[in-house]
């Protein structure tokens, strides 16, 4: 085994400690009462390190603290200017000349003609030219300062170049070993993410990791506006707005500083794309939180050589939805004919309710346990969006109870984004465990008919699971 998952691993454990600590009371499962939660946090409380374990622990958090590595790094801002005030979102995206060309004007215009007047003002965009070479940073800025004026003069478009200086890690490519040509690639991409995310930390509340070789589809800020809105006051580290290895991804600028002290911890050929995931389940975040349909797409593709450092980046086709056989059960208020079977059937029927009471819940309980992979919620009316949920969330079941009245416990899958949710499922690793129930939960009372258009679900084909 490589060196780099040896490190992962011994960090994951010494560390998950520590972050579980900052982050263990909005973790927990929704099925654990308050008396349990009690005694879970006091067992936590009274776990002990070894003494081996609390010096490798320490280190890591001095590390988070002072990241040495990173006070000596140097920037230039190459064009634009730090906004005034604090905006919601950064954008950032790091650059590197590459032997086939770059891409990136491309995706700054995919971007930047996406985007609305009032989407655009709640955002920046933080460009970080990282490769050193003076002439490709000099035409690079002239192109950009020429196609892009009016965003760098709004202070939406800030240009820079940041550089480690007096350091060997990770940014120092020269005593790399020509044998293992990834570990090249993972050294400077590490060292130009850890740069780009510690500039980035006072100009927003959240960060959005972009790759320079990217598509974005339109409105792609109010998809990510709405759905940051109604996770506000939710636990979650990353979500995820694509499949590709970086673009897409948000986090708090807050965690920042934590995930640039986690990068620069690991030897150059740790793969950066896998600490991602690691540092999402370091902060109790066991299962992706991945939005469908995706907003960014590659447009692009990497050097012969770089292909294979990176996983092949395929988007999922899911096809039309299979509802598997299931009943389904509300306690709201029924109307005249309409059946609650109604909102999971996939035809134009839809189920319909007046005045949804806080707490009311409407349950798909499968006829037998399925590797469910994606969920569509749709609520309101197709057009204007009328009779919507206002406040609801949808939860995963296990455990099923006895004659089809539900499931023993719950998990939350997210909550409705403007009255409608379409996220992928995850699971965690090795679990056998599949889903029996879908709950669908009002959260706060409203005086208006509520219309729940369709539950449509995906299962995993038994030879894809096999």
């Amino acid at each position: 085994m490589p060196l780099w998952k040896y490190s992962i691993v011994a960090v994951f454990f010494i560390s998950l400690s520590f972050f579980l600590q900052d982050k263990k009371k909005k973790h927990l499962e929704y099925s654990v009462s308050l008396e349990e939660k009690k005694k879970i946090l006091q067992q936590l409380n009274q776990e002990q390190i070894s003494s081996e374990s609390k010096n490798h622990l320490e280190t890591f958090k001095e590390m988070q603290r002072s990241s040495p590595v990173l006070q000596q790094a140097n920037y230039k801002v190459l064009a634009g200017a730090r906004p005034q005030e604090k905006k919601l979102l950064t954008m950032g995206i790091s650059s590197v000349q590459r032997p086939h060309g770059s891409t990136l004007l491309h995706t700054l215009q995919s971007l930047f003609e996406a985007s609305s007047v009032s989407e655009l003002n709640c955002i920046v965009v933080l460009v970080h030219l990282s490769d050193p070479d003076p002439k490709w940073l000099s035409q690079m800025v002239t192109n950009i300062s020429v196609l892009f004026q009016p965003h760098i003069e709004d202070q939406e478009l800030l240009v820079i170049h940041g550089s480690l200086s007096g350091s060997p890690v990770p940014g120092d490519l020269g005593h790399t070993n020509d044998s293992a040509p990834c570990e090249a690639v993972y050294s400077r991409q590490k060292a130009d993410y850890a740069l780009l995310m510690n500039f980035a930390t006072s100009l927003s509340e959240y960060f959005l990791m972009i790759e320079d070789d990217v598509y974005c589809t339109p409105k792609f800020v109010s998809t990510i506006y709405w759905a940051l809105s109604a996770w506000k006051e939710r636990p979650w580290v990353i979500m995820e707005f694509s499949s590709l290895s970086f673009s897409g991804k948000v986090l708090h600028t807050s965690d920042l500083p934590r995930l640039t002290a986690f990068l620069l911890l690991f030897p150059k050929d740790t793969p950066t794309h896998l600490l991602l995931s690691q540092f999402r389940l370091l902060l109790a975040q066991h299962v992706p939180i991945h939005f469908s349909p995706p907003v960014f797409y590659r447009v692009g593709s990497y050097s012969a050589s770089e292909d294979s450092c990176f996983p092949v980046e395929k988007e999922m086709v899911f096809g039309e939805p299979d509802n598997p056989v299931a009943s389904v059960l509300t306690d709201m208020r029924t109307v005249s004919n309409v059946i609650p079977q109604y909102a999971y059937v996939l035809n134009d029927e839809c189920y319909s309710t007046m005045d949804p009471l806080r707490g009311n819940t409407l349950t798909v309980i499968l006829e037998k346990p399925q590797k469910v992979i994606r969920i569509e919620v749709l609520t309101g009316s197709d057009t204007q969006g009328l009779y919507r949920l206002q406040q609801g969330q949808v939860e995963l079941g296990y455990g099923p109870l006895p004659d089809a009245e539900g499931c023993a416990r719950y998990t939350l899958l997210g909550p409705l984004v403007q009255g409608n949710l379409d996220q992928r499922v995850f699971y965690e690793e090795d679990t056998v465990e599949q889903l029996s129930c879908i709950r669908l939960v009002v959260l706060a009372s409203q005086d208006s008919w509520l219309l729940i258009r369709q539950i449509r679900v995906w299962t995993q084909p038994e030879e894809e699971e096999r």
